[in-house]
Parts: structure tokens; C-alpha cells; sequence
């Protein structure tokens, strides 16, 4: 599942980085804060996705007391 979460993330990087290279011959700041939010994204979606990894690796060890 990591890979395709890679491949959409270097995408997103690499979409932003576009936009921003755009957005400095062009003189626009609507595309850099275009482009700044894109690589948030990017960002936030790995941060999501090893916190959810770590989550999910912790409640279905044998080691939990619960109901899984």
C-alpha cells in the first residue's frame, strides 16, 4: 500500500513544483500559494499515513487488551 501512496505523492510534488515555477515567471502569488498548498498536501498525506500505520499497527497486536 506504501507504493501507490508514493507514486500519488511524488506526483503531488512534483505538480506543485510545476505551479510554483509557473507562478515566478508569470509574477502571480495566486500560483506559488497554489503551489505551497500542493506540497502541504503532499506533506500531509505522509504524516496521515504513518500515524494511521503506527494506529492500526498498535490495536491489532496480540498485545491489546480489546476486542480485535
Amino acid at each position: 500500500m506504501l507504493i501507490p501512496i508514493l507514486i500519488f505523492d511524488v506526483a503531488l510534488v512534483a505538480w506543485s513544483l510545476h505551479l510554483m515555477q509557473e507562478a515566478v515567471q508569470k509574477q502571480e502569488f495566486s500560483l506559488m500559494l497554489a503551489g505551497t498548498l500542493v506540497s502541504l498536501s503532499a506533506a500531509a498525506l505522509m504524516v496521515v499515513y504513518f500515524l494511521m500505520n503506527n494506529c492500526l499497527t498498535y490495536l491489532t497486536s496480540s498485545h491489546y487488551p480489546g476486542y480485535l
